[in-house]
């Protein structure tokens, strides 16, 4: 019996690829007025952290070298990003590692630094939501990643200690607010976060589908 009794997942790219969507609403943004916004730039200067819209429209004002009308394009580039997310479906594997982690008697909860409404409503979109045994989001904490506390409560609330639960990640801050919690942290990078720095983790795949979950258990216990 593996000495892992739970799993924690991060929501937002990790689950599904919410970021992508993110990025390239602002990016189409961009080049309708014939800027351009690079994959790398956005990766190393806003994935993992709170993004601000008006550093990204000053960023366009500064290629044009003229105002926007920020009040009109705002709500449209919104409306892009909300209908390119609602395309999305699991990454791969994700489905697999739930349904394994509930034959295997482990425990599962999310950790996410977005809304508890945007977390919840994706969920129930992708009819996940009842392999949750728990679903903490900003609402319920006071400090966001990489501050420990949403796992630190994840973990009070599955009734598991640090060692005895995996953090699943995409980012660098959201390894970083695993480790700090004492917690062993697989790191599955999307399209964007691969770009970034996540040799803090324990292990790295490029997918839940690189490795069945009892494999992975077994091989973070022998290591």
């Amino acid at each position: 019996m593996s000495k892992y009794r739970a799993l924690v997942f991060d929501f937002d790219g990790l689950l599904i690829d919410t970021e992508s969507p993110i990025f390239r609403s602002w990016q189409e943004l961009y080049e309708s007025f014939g800027g351009r916004l690079e994959l790398s730039s956005w990766a190393k200067n806003v994935v993992g952290t709170v993004a601000n819209e008006q550093d990204h429209f000053e960023g366009l004002e500064a290629q044009l070298g003229h105002p926007v009308d920020r009040a009109t394009l705002s709500p449209m580039r919104r409306q892009r990003e909300m209908e390119l997310v609602a395309l999305q479906p699991l990454r791969p594997g994700v489905g697999g590692y739930l349904q394994d982690a509930r034959r295997l008697g482990m425990k599962t909860g999310v950790a996410s630094s977005s809304p508890c409404r945007w977390v919840m409503g994706h969920l129930e979109r992708l009819g996940i939501l009842p392999y949750f045994d728990l679903v903490l989001a900003r609402d319920n904490v006071g400090k966001v990643k990489p501050d420990p506390e949403i796992f630190l409560s994840a973990l009070a609330g599955l009734g598991v200690s640090p060692e005895q639960a995996l953090a699943f990640e995409d980012s660098p801050t959201g390894v970083l607010a695993a480790k700090r919690a004492g917690m062993t942290c697989v790191a599955v990078p999307n399209v964007l976060t691969r770009l970034l720095p996540l040799d803090q983790a324990d292990l790295c795949l490029d997918s839940m589908a690189e490795m069945p979950l009892a494999d992975l258990l077994k091989m973070m216990e022998e290591s």
